[in-house]
Order: C-alpha cells, then structure tokens, then sequence
C-alpha cells in the first residue's frame, strides 16, 4: 500500500522558513516523479514543484522560484521542500504527490498525501 506522509508544516512569521518532508513507503519510487502542490481556502490546488527521483532534476513555479528548494534523499525515501522568505500568499495545506509524469497539473499525479498545513502571518 502506498503512502505518502507529510510533516513540518505550522505557523511562521513573514519573512520566515519551514522546511516540509515526505516520507514516502509502499512500492519503490525509482523513475516516478515527486511532486509538491499547495491549496488555499476557496481556490485550486496548485503546482509548487517536482523532482525525479532518479537523476534529481527540478522544476518550480513562478511563484516560488528561489525561494523553494526540492531535494530528495533517496536512502530515506523522502523529499524535503525548504521554504524561505515565505509570504502571507504561501499559507495553504501543502501536498506530497507521486507521479510517473513530470508534470505541473493535480490530474497527472497517481499517489497523494494527506497533507500539511502552513501558515505565515503579518
């Protein structure tokens, strides 16, 4: 069974950092995509970025670009997203997804975590 953890989430002032993992367990990962995905109150869930678990390439949003950073390790199976310089904008409930496409839409990803929340504040 797979499943996907997420942890690190909480409440951080303007300007601040949080560092996000997920624990992924239940089939081997190699050649699948990680991605991370964010959903505020009221809107859509949105790409943040992904990395290949083989390899290490990455992707980001616009939004997020040098500000985030993905990274795996892949003897603990588990991916990281390190925020900084976070935004009021960035408070949503961040998502672990796994998928073999290395996409920026919800639809292409085939595992998901219950995800975690993250809120920054003025």
């Amino acid at each position: 069974q797979v499943q996907l953890v997420e942890s690190g989430g909480g409440s951080v002032q303007v300007g601040g950092s949080l560092r996000l993992s997920c624990a992924a367990s239940g089939r081997t990962f190699w050649g699948y995509v990680m991605g991370w995905f964010r959903q505020a109150p009221g809107k859509e869930r949105d790409f943040v970025a992904h990395i290949k678990w083989s390899g290490g390439s990455t992707y980001y949003a616009d939004s997020v670009k040098g500000r985030f950073t993905i990274s795996r390790d892949i003897a603990k199976k588990t991916v990281y997203l390190q925020m900084n310089s976070l935004k009021p904008d960035d408070t949503a409930v961040y998502y672990c997804a796994a998928g073999v496409v290395a996409g920026s839409r919800s639809g292409e990803y085939d595992y998901w975590g219950q995800g975690t929340q993250v809120t920054v504040s003025s």
